[in-house]
């Protein structure tokens, strides 16, 4: 990965996080010839980290915000009904009121979603093919498996009641291919018959062991020449508007340009860079069966559970929910114990041994702005310090594509995407 005569001079680049985001902005970096040090308090690809737990999910058709028209109507409903796919703690309501407010404005009318979707469409419609060669260059081919993604519904009346939703992924180049009963349960026999007709996008993957990936992408990044430093970010040392050093746990990191891509935790390193960023933890559980019964050919998303129904080397992975509260709440285990109760609802076969399996429960912080895009961009303090954070339900996949972006602002050559989208001068 060494540097060609036509780039800029090698600078020495902080990245703060080694998550997926923080993993792909050291290969990109590393690849234009840049001194790399990678900073986390973590292990890398450990349970501590959003990419660790998600669906696996690297689909082209993530482009559909959370927050759409209507649905302000439903929020009553989240604060009472604990088995809804999206709940709020009462205790937990006046401090995410700011956000709220923001994130239900940000879906309030249709051409608002629209533009959400454009925005996420550039992160995510070549994103397999970002991974599978990401995966390939690290030595990992094996953990990106591109078997298409299927969306179950129980008829197409269901299918057609999210009519916008598919309209967004139809206007941003995701196709797809309609199944009847018969050609689900060719595809999937596990489903339970209730679902009659399902989507299938079949430029959809999913990776085999996020957290795995995770580990091996930044294994490669040392390999090729990056540092690793376990330590704890609180800060910047700036001088007359430019970067010194990054301020950590274990001393000060001399440094020409830093990335923050910390995730939830971003947002105290974006205040100290100059920039108030509105950004609450979407927390989200999984549960992992281990050695289940059944294998599923491909990802599945039952429409009636909205959870990611995902095989992994570790096990059936059921992944989803959105849980509103403090940070510093302690986990709900009840959320991990409804998606048991979905996974035994989808798929018959596994009644009889549920009781017995060996379960894993999982829960992390998806860190999430209030437009439902990530921050990605120069600070306002400093010009030296670049976000790289709030990707929310699309880390593990945007996560290439983000990297490659950082790299460029950082080389200051035209850009993979348009970065205007995701500025976080749309916050001010």
């Amino acid at each position: 990965m060494n540097s060609n005569a036509s780039q800029p001079a090698a600078l020495r680049v902080v990245v703060i996080g080694a998550g997926i985001v923080g993993a792909a902005c050291a290969i990109e970096l590393l690849r234009d010839g840049h001194h790399v040090t990678l900073i986390d308090a973590g292990e890398p690809g450990g349970t501590q980290a959003a990419s660790y737990g998600n669906a696996a999910w690297l689909s082209p058709a993530s482009v559909v915000p959370v927050s759409m028209p209507g649905l302000w109507k439903k929020i009553p409903g989240y604060l009472f009904d604990k088995n809804s796919p999206l709940t709020i703690r009462w205790s937990a309501l006046p401090s995410l009121l700011p956000w709220l407010v923001r994130f239900i404005w940000a879906g309030a009318s249709v051409a608002r979603v629209e533009a959400t979707a454009s925005a996420l469409s550039a992160l995510l419609r070549d994103a397999p093919a970002r991974h599978r060669a990401l995966a390939k260059e690290a030595g990992v081919a094996e953990l990106i498996v591109s078997s298409g993604l299927l969306y179950a519904y129980p008829d197409r009346a269901a299918f057609e009641a999210e009519a916008l939703a598919w309209r967004l992924r139809r206007d941003n180049g995701v196709s797809w291919k309609e199944m009847d009963a018969q050609a689900i349960r060719a595809l999937v026999p596990e489903l339970d018959r209730r679902y009659q007709f399902a989507i299938l996008v079949e430029q959809g993957a999913h990776c085999a062991d996020p957290g795995a990936y995770v580990a091996a992408l930044v294994r490669h990044a040392l390999a090729q020449g990056a540092t690793l430093q376990r330590a704890k970010a609180s800060g910047f040392d700036l001088q007359n508007g430019r970067l010194r050093a990054v301020v950590t746990d274990i001393g000060e990191l001399v440094c020409d340009r830093a990335v923050i891509a910390a995730g939830i935790h971003s947002k105290i390193l974006a205040r100290s860079a100059g920039d108030k960023i509105v950004m609450e933890s979407e927390r989200g559980y999984h549960v992992v069966i281990e050695n289940p019964t059944i294998k599923l050919a491909v990802p599945v998303m039952p429409a009636d559970a909205k959870t990611g129904n995902t095989s992994t080397l570790a096990g059936l992975r059921i992944a989803g929910q959105v849980e509103l509260t403090s940070m510093q709440a302690a986990p709900d285990w009840t959320r991990a114990e409804t998606l048991l109760r979905h996974a035994v609802a989808t798929y018959p076969a596994l009644a009889a041994s549920i009781k017995t399996a060996v379960i894993q429960r999982w829960m992390g912080h998806r860190p999430s702005t209030t437009d439902g895009r990530p921050v990605l961009g120069p600070a306002s303090g400093c010009q030296d310090v670049i976000h790289a954070f709030g990707h929310g339900h699309i880390g593990l996949a945007s996560g290439p594509v983000s990297g490659r972006l950082v790299a460029d602002l950082i080389c200051g050559r035209p850009t993979v995407i348009d970065p205007a989208p995701y500025t976080v001068k749309r916050f001010l």
